[in-house]
């Protein structure tokens, strides 16, 4: 078998803070990267082929890609790791270590665009009602969906809220997402007036928070921060109450928030800033409701597309 030359290792470990330190990945999608480049590595190592990071040719590579079809890897998998492989090359080439970039020229599988699930406004409002106030946490659940409908926050940016980042009094909230990067969210009054609502009433009684804990804005029962799997639960359980038959999670009203806005009118560029989404692709799957509705309406109204 063919020996991989340290040379590769050695500029993985270059690439690993490259990702850390100035693109601010987190720690499990930088071990994500690693291991899809380790794939590579493999297949040179069992196809024999001695190539380093400044010999390996755009041949290589639809050869491994080959090769992992037919190992049975899922087409989302191959594009994630030709996507790891391009981000590679462009740091070796930032660093002058190479000016070739064997990938430049390949494309990665075509994916399905997988559409998430999405409330209706009608939807969120019979959940919310289905919120049994008299009951203990009710307050605050009550707030958590009117936050999460309001600011499209991804549950984890959602149970790391801190009372320090919320500016009420102009209606702003920061946010801490992915790779530690902030943001500012507006948010509107409902939620405000919930948040607000909450902190002077449970939030405000509650006499067991734990050190660490004080300046969370959601805390558990046993007055420490919400986990993600709490969060779920709450979801289900009123998805459940208001006789929603969808697929819903936490994730829903980040999807429901979007889509409203977009549908409503709104600049995508500015959607893509209030998620938090580095590119404006991620943030275009949003535009799939409209560009239907679009479509029903020609469907429905031209001439040539009536019905007779």
């Amino acid at each position: 078998m063919t020996t991989i030359s340290k040379d590769w290792f050695y500029h993985f470990k270059g690439f690993e803070g490259f990702l850390l330190l100035e693109r601010s990945l987190s720690v499990q999608t930088v071990a994500a990267y690693l291991a899809d480049m380790e794939k590579l590595l493999r297949f040179l190592e069992i196809h024999h082929i001695a190539a380093d990071v400044t010999t390996l040719q755009t041949n290589h590579i639809e050869q491994m890609l080959g090769w992992l079809n037919e190992m049975g890897l899922a087409d989302r998998s191959q594009a994630r790791l030709l996507s790891a492989l391009k981000t590679f090359y462009k740091y070796l080439i930032l660093e002058e270590i190479t000016d070739k970039d064997p990938c430049a020229l390949i494309d990665g599988p075509k994916l399905s665009r997988k559409i998430p699930a999405v409330l209706t406004y009608e939807e969120i409002q019979a959940m919310i009602q289905s919120i049994d106030l008299s009951h203990p946490q009710g307050t605050r659940n009550r707030a958590i969906l009117e936050t999460l409908y309001a600011c499209g926050l991804r549950v984890s940016e959602l149970t790391q809220l801190r009372i320090s980042n919320l500016y009420l009094d102009i209606g702003f909230v920061k946010v801490q997402g992915k790779g530690n990067k902030e943001r500012i969210v507006p948010i509107g009054e409902e939620a405000i007036k919930h948040i607000q609502l909450y902190q002077s009433s449970d939030r405000s009684s509650q006499m067991n928070i734990q050190k660490g804990f004080e300046n969370h804005l959601f805390l558990n029962n046993r007055g420490k921060a919400l986990s993600r799997v709490m969060v779920f639960l709450i979801i289900k359980e009123l998805a459940a109450a208001a006789g929603i038959q969808k697929n819903v999670s936490p994730h829903t009203f980040r999807h429901s928030f979007a889509t409203h806005l977009i549908e409503g009118g709104a600049d995508l560029k500015a959607v893509q800033d209030m998620l938090g989404h580095e590119s404006i692709t991620t943030t275009e799957i949003y535009t799939h409701l409209d560009t239907d509705f679009l479509r029903s309406t020609i469907m429905q109204f031209h001439p040539r597309s009536l019905k007779k």
